[in-house]
Order: structure tokens, then C-alpha cells, then sequence
């Protein structure tokens, strides 16, 4: 058995693989994320079954690894050693971490994600944190969704940019002349800069999913701020544009102790109240199902582009389009709805 261990920096990622001896059984490499297709086949390339782990700041990678076939673990933070203020801890620990305690990983599902096992904790953080959405909502700075009175919805991508598929998604959005917003992640975004590049030309809006789609409460308030702040440089620098507006937190993942940060970074922070789980290993016609089912006017749709196989979501996509506006919907980017929101008056939402 071989363990390998992935972490990520801020020029890509690193794979470490070691052997049951804890020696070396490949030196060290560097993959920028337009080569993350060669950090896979290269695990491929062993004889030997292969023990993948990334640890819990690394959610941009494990969805294409289980596509492609690779068995991926997830390292806890107390079985690593401290993260640096940006980036994962070493690959080499991620890897032997493997070694040395096996039976500690998480096997991660693919249709569960990054945080698989950890729904229960999740769930709990989010409704905990009611009151404190409720008061950074009322300060204007939390939107789930923008005013019910207009017939408009805002189509939102997370974890892109990632060919092909936001490529095939940005000529279906160019055939319909219908915005959007994409949430974009920093690691992606110098890589694939034509694809930023595109959406602002097209008139999409642009927002920040931070760096590595972390679990948010695991981070430290300068972690934080790192994420966020270096994401939102590179959207900025790779798109020729402003450094975004919005902020989207991976997973939806929150506490009020997190929240507050947000508030003090001044993000704008904006959720969703339509989830396909387009990311789940659904079908189109159950994702494009969905979301016509639960839309309302005002509503944020929640789709991805980037994280994996997101084929099924392109095809879902002419569906949802031509559904909703069958339905006299037009379609709008998030900040839109959030300056509606923020002009609308008391109670109008």
C-alpha cells in the first residue's frame, strides 16, 4: 500500500507519496491547477493501491479524484500538524498521516463531497447560527435570496473556473443573453484567466469562494482573511476587473464566531434558497427538475461549474433556462437582487 497525501499553495497543489516504510516512494511535485489532470495520472500510474488524503482546507480537488477513480480520505485536523496562515499543511504530512493512522481517515463518498461524515456538525453550525444570519442580514450584508415582488431569479456557478464546463456553460448563458454570477476559487483563478476574462465581457458578475474551499470554521480569523484576500486579488487580476463585491462560503459553512469575522472583512455575503445538489452525481433531468420546482421570484439558484464531472449540470441548464422563462422569469446577476433587496422597503422581502 502507498499513501499519498495532496496539499495546496498558493501556486497549485503537491503530491507526496510514501510507502509503508514511511520513506519516499516519489519525490515531491508541484501541479498549478490547469496540470491537475497530470497530478491524477500520475496516481494512476502505480502498480500499487493507492491511499489519497487531503485535509479539510483542500476542497477543490476530491470530486475529479473519485471521478477518476481514486479512493480519497479526508486527514481531521488532529491528526496533522498546524496549518501555515496560508496554505495546507505539507503534503508529506498529509501523506504520512495516512500511514500512520489509517483507520482515522474519512473515506470520502462522491456523493457526499469534502465533508462527508461531517452533515450532522454542519447542519448543527448552520442552526446555530440563526440569530447571527438574521443580524448581519438586517445590517444588509447576508442575502439567502432578493425581493419576492419581481419575477426575477439569479442563476449562480460555484468553484470555478474549470474547463470545459464553464467554457459550455458560458456559451449557453451567451445563446439565452442570460447573466449570472460565478463564485469563483482563487487556486483556479490565474490558471484558467480566459474563462474570468469571458464572464466579465459577457456582463457576469463575479464573486469570491475563497482560495481552496475550506471548512470555514476550522479556519482562524487570519486564515480567513488571507483566503478571502488573496482569492479576491486574483479574480481581480486574472478578469482585468474590480476585485469582487460578493463572497459565497464553501459549503454554506458557518458559525456566529465566523459571521462576525465576515462582518469585520467587510464581505457581502450571499447564499441560496434553490440547492439542486447538482454536485451529488445527479442526473440533468432531476437537477433541472428541481430547480423549477422550488423557484420563486427573488430566488438564488445554486449550481456549480468547476469541483468535477459537471456535465450533467451544463445539460440541465438549457432546460432551466427555457423553463423559467416560459414562466415570465428574467433573469438577473446576484448583485442585483441584493441591491433590491437593500433599496426595498422594511418588510418588502
Amino acid at each position: 500500500m502507498l499513501y499519498a497525501g495532496i496539499s495546496w499553495h498558493a501556486g497549485g497543489y503537491r503530491l507526496a507519496v510514501v510507502g509503508p516504510d514511511g520513506r519516499q516512494a516519489l519525490p515531491p511535485a508541484d501541479y498549478a491547477a490547469p496540470r491537475a489532470d497530470e497530478l491524477i495520472a500520475r496516481l494512476h500510474r502505480f502498480e500499487e493501491p493507492v491511499t489519497v488524503a487531503v485535509e479539510s482546507t483542500n476542497g477543490t480537488l476530491d470530486g475529479r479524484l473519485m471521478a477518476a477513480g481514486l479512493r480519497v480520505h479526508r486527514a481531521d485536523p488532529w491528526l496533522l500538524p498546524g496549518r501555515p496562515l496560508f496554505g495546507s499543511v505539507p503534503a508529506q504530512d498529509v501523506a504520512r498521516a495516512g500511514l500512520r493512522a489509517v483507520d482515522g481517515l474519512v473515506p470520502l463518498a462522491a456523493h457526499r463531497g469534502t465533508q462527508t461524515g461531517r452533515e450532522d456538525e454542519l447542519a448543527a453550525q448552520t442552526a446555530s447560527s440563526a440569530d447571527a444570519d438574521r443580524a448581519l442580514a438586517a445590517a444588509g450584508r447576508l442575502f439567502s435570496h432578493g425581493p419576492r415582488g419581481r419575477r426575477e431569479v439569479a442563476l449562480t456557478f460555484d468553484d470555478g473556473p474549470l474547463p470545459p464546463y464553464t467554457g459550455q456553460i458560458l456559451d449557453i448563458l451567451e445563446r439565452y443573453g442570460v447573466v449570472a454570477t460565478f463564485f469563483c476559487v482563487g487556486i483556479n483563478a490565474g490558471g484558467f484567466a480566459e474563462d474570468l476574462v469571458r464572464m466579465r465581457e459577457q456582463g457576469h458578475a463575479i464573486g469570491n469562494h475563497t482560495w481552496s474551499h475550506p471548512f470555514l470554521p476550522e479556519l482562524s480569523r487570519p486564515q480567513l482573511a488571507e483566503q478571502i484576500g488573496r482569492t479576491a486579488e486574483a479574480i481581480a487580476g486574472a478578469s482585468g476587473g474590480a476585485e469582487p463585491r460578493l463572497f459565497r462560503p464553501p459549503y454554506g459553512s458557518r458559525t456566529p464566531q465566523v459571521l462576525n469575522w465576515l462582518r469585520e472583512l467587510e464581505t457581502t455575503t450571499v447564499l441560496w434558497d434553490v440547492a439542486p445538489d447538482d454536485w451529488a452525481l445527479r442526473q440533468a433531468d432531476a437537477i433541472a427538475r428541481d430547480v423549477l420546482a422550488d423557484v420563486r421570484p427573488g430566488s438564488v439558484i445554486l449550481l456549480h461549474d468547476g469541483g468535477g464531472d459537471r456535465s450533467p449540470t451544463v445539460a440541465a441548464l438549457t432546460p432551466i433556462i427555457e423553463g423559467l422563462l416560459e414562466r415570465g422569469y428574467t433573469f438577473v446577476r446576484a448583485d442585483t437582487l441584493v441591491d433590491r433587496a437593500l433599496s426595498a422597503p422594511a418588510g418588502a422581502a
